[in-house]
């Protein structure tokens, strides 16, 4: 069924506020999967803070007008749901990517991060994104990393200046000094 104005306006107003929050899109075509399939992909978006729509191509080029998704609309074409992610850029790439390996039906056309589109092969470096925690930790191993090389050089001096093995106490007091 076909909508009205009215109804058209609303899906637009609907979309476009998360198509300018988001840190990166999927579009990936859909032909052939069943309603329990989008159902289950559905959950499992809601699940990791993904905005998951199917939207006709000419709405959702007027919701991503203005964002930095724009660059997707000329490559829009054929049936396809939008994939936002909400929480961190690699999230909407993680759940196309693994639907897609259990559900051949889902493929991806459309991947577009930092007001860049790219062909629907580079899903996989988007999927492997790291999620904020991974992010986090990545910066802190960094960031730990010299202090723990310091520690360790400082007890090798100290076992070489003792010329024995170091205990607990000295490797606090190599640390220390």
């Amino acid at each position: 069924m076909a909508l009205a104005l009215d109804g058209k306006k609303a899906v637009v107003d609907e979309v476009a506020p998360y198509a300018a929050k988001a840190h990166s899109a999927v579009a990936a075509e859909y032909r052939g999967l069943t309603v329990t399939e989008l159902t289950q992909l559905r959950t499992v978006a809601r699940e990791t803070g993904v905005y998951l729509r199917v939207v006709k191509n000419t709405l959702a080029k007027r919701a991503i007008a203005g964002t930095q998704f724009e660059c997707m609309q000329e490559k829009m074409v054929g049936p396809l749901i939008l994939a936002f992610s909400m929480e961190d850029p690699g999230s909407a790439g993680r759940l196309i990517n693994d639907f897609a390996k259990t559900n051949n039906k889902l493929i991806a056309r459309i991947v577009s991060i930092d007001g860049q589109a790219y062909d629907g092969s580079e899903l996989a470096r988007l999927a492997s994104l790291p999620t904020r925690d991974q992010g986090i930790s990545l910066v802190m191993a960094l960031m730990l990393a010299p202090v723990e090389k310091l520690a360790r050089t400082l007890l090798a001096l100290k076992e070489h200046k003792d010329g024995g093995e170091a205990t607990t106490e000295s490797v606090a007091e190599a640390v220390a000094e």
